[in-house]
């Protein structure tokens, strides 16, 4: 590597570490030289503007780099979300849809209702009895509900059986470990803080009640396979073996949002496929804890097509100004949640960090899933995701591929 290249790379680690002293929080993980950290907080306080004209740049620079065109596409990518984050912090105007394109290279449009009113009538069939469709959606949910005080046993049971699986199917670094603690008031369900040296603390929020079908997916999404497995891998690979000190930093709202959002949404599917609900139901039901797994599994799928309209509600917020009441109402009418769980979701989609995040969970596992069903006959579903894991992907890289397919 040049001493060009290696200066690019690590200019855009130190953009991204002065974006997180406007914003705490957007540097979701740094796991880079703590005196690079330490250098930038002891600079003078950045500016939006200022920010802005680094990301440009160095992106007027990546193209006489001279890096390997993966590397560039990345870094492309990411310095061009930096440069719409920079503009949005200094007030500049982005049309929202603009905004969630620079950030994850995607474009985003209103569900079809038509596909939401399909599924509210494959959920009929699966959830018959007394009441409306919401109420009995409601009454189902309620039935899965995990004890509280149940929790944290039940999600160290999953941990541990999806790790095995994990190990197994893809390898992990062998001091790797993942630790759990329960937390109050965030607008998320569950969080990984990836710490660095293949470790991760993951946070899960205990205002929201978690369902015992949902509890593998969560596990999944935060651990095995999902956020710390792709962490680790990275650090491991791309890191410490090919030197690339851009993974030494990652950012909110870029496009490597979008990817490990996709991934880690796919993790269930990855790990365990087709009979996941009877393979959780064992687990749990070891620990006393009992759900239907083939029916948690057949509801699921049934109500998949509602994931988009969490993204409907940022559109109608963001980009044609609805009323937040107006959001809710249309949250609950289709997303077949209560008033409380509805105003849950718009406190993120209202977030100034997060509003346009949605995004990475909708198109993130729509992208992926289609990329994986398109794979070559000859490579395996486990091979594929494994590159999901390993290699510096883009959603333009990705689309690219399935374009070519």
């Amino acid at each position: 590597m040049s001493a060009a290249q290696a200066d690019l790379a690590l200019e855009y680690v130190r953009l991204g570490l002065r974006f997180d002293r406007l914003e705490s929080g957007f540097v979701d993980a740094y796991t880079g030289d703590p005196r690079v950290r330490a250098a930038v907080e002891d600079e003078p306080a950045p500016t939006p503007r200022g920010l802005r004209d680094q990301a440009r740049v160095l992106l007027g620079e990546l193209d006489a780099a001279g890096l390997p065109a993966d590397r560039t596409e990345f870094l492309r990518g990411q310095l061009t979300a930096l440069e719409c984050s920079a503009r949005k912090m200094s007030g500049e105007p982005v049309a929202f849809r603009d905004e969630v394109r620079s950030y994850f290279q995607v474009d985003v449009v209103l569900g079809d209702p038509a596909e939401y009113a399909a599924a509210h009538a494959a959920l009929e069939e699966l959830l018959p009895g007394d009441g409306t469709l919401a109420e009995r959606y409601a009454r189902h949910r309620r039935r899965e509900e995990c004890p509280p005080q149940r929790l944290e046993v039940a999600v160290q049971a999953l941990s541990s059986a999806l790790r095995d699986r994990v190990r197994t199917g893809y390898g992990l670094p062998e001091a790797e470990t993942v630790r759990y603690e329960v937390v109050t008031d965030k607008p998320w369900s569950g969080f990984n803080y990836y710490e660095g040296a293949y470790r991760s603390r993951v946070a899960i929020n205990a205002d929201l009640p978690h369902r015992l079908s949902q509890l593998p997916h969560l596990v999944a999404h935060e651990s095995y396979p999902g956020h710390h497995t792709e962490h680790c891998r990275k650090e491991q690979g791309l890191v410490e073996r090919a030197g690339r000190v851009e993974h030494t930093v990652f950012l909110v709202n870029t496009p490597e949002c979008l990817m490990a959002e996709g991934l880690a949404d796919l993790g269930v599917q990855a790990s365990i496929g087709d009979g996941w609900g009877a393979w959780a139901a064992d687990v749990l039901g070891d620990l006393g804890l009992r759900f239907d797994g083939d029916l948690a599994e057949r509801v699921s799928a049934a109500a998949a097509p509602l994931n988009r309209v969490r993204q409907d509600a940022a559109l109608m917020l963001h980009d044609r100004g609805a009323d937040p009441d107006d959001v809710v109402a249309h949250l609950q009418r289709w997303s077949l949640v209560s008033d409380e769980r509805a105003r849950q979701q718009l406190r993120f989609l209202t977030h100034p960090l997060w509003r346009a995040y949605i995004t990475t969970y909708v198109e993130g596992y729509e992208l992926l899933s289609r990329w994986l069903d398109a794979r070559p006959a000859e490579q395996s579903g486990s091979d594929r995701f494994l590159r999901l894991l390993d290699e510096p992907l883009t959603p333009a890289v990705v689309s690219g591929e399935l374009q070519a397919a």
